[in-house]
């Protein structure tokens, strides 16, 4: 049995099968069949944080796949110490084919892990974001087909979006440059992990967004507070003030260059109304991947299971 917790639970391999099986699916799904491969299973959805788009993508995905979805607070869970943590996972995990969890530490989704006897996944913690980096993949390969040799910018925090990005590319192939001022860059700690998991990647990173983008293939930005994060947004927005992704940072990237953003957005902050909704702005095909991305990987995990 597999578990998404971070993309490092998955091989190079195994990445490009999950991305594979998520196009067919998508690809179907545009000529109206919705092939009922999960009768009667059971998505359970275990959620500290608020969503729009990995609740309801995730849900929507199970029912096209034939399956409903339940919804828990960690309170409802029993996870707030009203009981162990072995005993919620096991018993949740009784009653469920999956389990998606959304919360703020990444060591709560991997011991529910261990303890559950149905796969889980990792709709975000504080750490990784990996179901968003491989619905970032899907969507590059829909603009440009191969990965391999494609760079990805990401201007912003050496946050759990950008760790998983980096993840992502290490493992396709891909060159990344994380654009960010100083003090936000990826941690010591993380870049020995990925030196250590990926020695040949192609990460670098940059203090000078202008240009970083230079030569992108794809201008990434994400919001400069997390979740978790609003009291030191003040900070955060006047560190981050250089590396707004607007018309300006864009006209120093390649003309076939594409915007992403991951969402929610802070309009005005970490971008432009005029990137958001230019022409080279993919963010609104991005985030409908997020549901094909699920798709994908619910099937994959499922075929997996012994």
């Amino acid at each position: 049995m597999k578990h998404l917790t971070s993309l490092l639970d998955l091989t190079p391999d195994e990445l490009h099968a999950v991305l594979a099986k998520a196009r067919e699916l998508k690809t179907a799904m545009k000529k109206g069949e919705r092939p009922q491969l999960f009768p009667g299973r059971v998505l359970a959805q275990l959620f500290e944080k608020p969503s729009l788009r990995t609740r309801n993508s995730f849900e929507a995905a199970m029912i096209h796949l034939g399956g409903s979805g339940i919804f828990l607070t960690t309170a409802e869970a029993g996870l707030n110490g009203r009981e162990s943590l072995p005993d919620v996972a096991k018993v949740l995990s009784s009653f469920s084919d999956i389990i998606t969890m959304r919360t703020f530490s990444q060591k709560l989704i991997e011991d529910v892990a261990k303890y559950s006897s149905c796969p889980v996944i990792n709709g975000l913690s504080d750490e990784r974001h990996p179901c968003q980096a491989l619905t970032d993949l899907l969507t590059i390969q829909e603009v440009r087909g191969d990965l391999k040799g494609l760079h990805l910018v990401f201007v912003g925090d050496g946050n759990n979006v950008s760790m998983s990005l980096a993840f992502a590319t290490a493992m396709t192939g891909m060159k990344m440059t994380l654009a960010a001022p100083k003090g936000f860059e990826f941690s010591g700690e993380f870049m020995t992990l990925l030196n250590e998991r990926f020695p040949k990647h192609q990460v670098s990173v940059s203090s000078d967004p202008a240009k970083a983008v230079a030569s992108a293939d794809f201008v990434y930005t994400d919001v400069w507070a997390s979740m978790g994060q609003e009291d030191d947004a003040e900070r955060r927005k006047k560190a981050f003030a250089g590396f707004q992704v607007n018309e300006q940072l864009m006209a120093h990237a390649p003309k076939t260059a594409c915007f992403m953003h991951d969402l929610p957005a802070k309009r005005g902050l970490e971008v432009t109304d005029g990137v958001m909704d230019g022409s080279q702005s993919i963010v609104f095909a991005q985030a409908e991947n997020r549901m094909h991305l699920a798709k994908g990987l619910f099937v994959w995990l499922l075929s997996q299971k012994s």
